[in-house]
């Protein structure tokens, strides 16, 4: 058995366990701050409380181990990397931060084990649906990538339930966003770009979030004229936030708008992830276009109710350690989501949830 530490209890620390546990392939133990928060998880499975901003405590709990996963808060992203290279762990996180991942990129130079990082939805599997669009043209022109995770009941006025990490969505809101234009490299304003889309009959708005891309800007830079990515809430949305973030200044302010934002907007599980990616571009001398779009709905496995972000985001996490373990992935250095073939994701276990 695969031993594995799992580090974070949370909202998508929870359904990783329900599906790595499953498979009985995994041996796992779930670290975590809050003993409330590990008190919640499954009596079979081994828990271990630890406090994550202490390097002693880290690499003590990776030794053994053969894999860490980390569903921590984005900040400690490099505390628990350098932890598992020092134990010689494979690594794999879910963190939307670009600052985050370009420490965990530098920590995996020369490392014996593979280092994958923003392995859940987006970035995660947008970025491998992407890429298996982009591989399709002889010369590719235009990429564009959206994505939202929205209640199927949308009540207030900003037509929106909090279904993950509070933190991670306020990053996407107020840095600074990767984007493809006219063949050059450039940074673009979150909550700018706005556009308007329907699906199944449904209207949305789109606008630039950060963190969406992973790496495929540096992976398809010089071969692409435009990549961006954009994340899908209801009409109206995007300007609430706006106000917000930039004219009461909270996007200067975090801890408040973090306050705000858990004391005002309930969760819910009953919400929908959406995939829409389109790429077009030449085949044989002809403009061709292609689109892969997808909704994912809150589902029951194994008796319990989870939410369509939970599902989405720790079946992108578990997929690819599956893969990896399966040597269908690098067995070291830094790892690229678009290096995992969307064939063998979509046909994995895990990754079968997305369709």
């Amino acid at each position: 058995m695969t031993k594995v530490l799992l580090l974070g209890g949370g909202k998508i620390g929870t359904c990783i366990t329900a599906l790595l546990t499953a498979t009985g392939d995994y041996q796992l133990t779930v670290g975590d701050q809050d003993q409330g928060m590990l008190d919640r998880l499954e009596a079979n499975v081994a828990k271990r409380q630890l406090r994550f901003d202490d390097a002693q405590a880290l690499r003590d709990a990776v030794s053994g181990h053969d894999v860490v996963i980390s569903a921590a808060p984005f900040h400690l992203t490099p505390l628990i990397a350098e932890a598992a290279k020092d134990r010689g762990a494979h690594y794999f996180d879910l963190t939307e931060d670009v600052e985050s991942t370009r420490r965990v990129k530098a920590l995996a130079e020369g490392a014996k084990t593979a280092f994958t990082p923003q392995c859940g939805l987006a970035p995660g599997f947008i970025s491998i649906v992407g890429y298996d669009l982009a591989k399709r043209f002889d010369e590719l022109h235009t990429v564009h990538m959206r994505v939202g995770a929205l209640p199927v009941y949308p009540s207030n006025a900003l037509k929106y339930n909090l279904t993950w990490s509070t933190d991670g969505l306020i990053n996407e809101y107020c840095n600074p966003c990767e984007a493809i234009h006219e063949g050059e490299l450039r940074e673009v304003l979150p909550l700018e770009g706005m556009e308007h889309i329907s699906l199944d009959g449904i209207d949305y708005e789109a606008f630039n979030t950060s963190g969406g891309l992973g790496t495929l800007c540096e992976t398809l830079d010089g071969k692409v004229k435009f990549l961006n990515y954009k994340t899908v809430r209801y009409p109206g949305h995007r300007d609430i936030v706006k106000l917000l973030v930039n004219e009461l200044q909270l996007g200067q302010r975090r801890d408040i708008l973090k306050d705000v934002l858990e004391a005002s907007i309930p969760m819910t599980k009953q919400d929908v992830v959406l995939i829409f990616v389109t790429a077009w571009g030449k085949k044989e001398g002809r403009l061709m276009q292609e689109t892969y779009a997808k909704k994912v709905y809150a589902k029951e496995i194994a008796g319990q109710l989870w939410s369509a972000i939970q599902v989405t985001t720790a079946a992108g996490i578990c997929a690819m350690v599956d893969l990896q373990r399966a040597g269908k992935l690098p067995q070291q250095g830094f790892v690229r989501q678009e290096q995992a073939n969307l064939s063998d994701v979509l046909a994995n276990r895990f990754g079968q949830h997305y369709a």
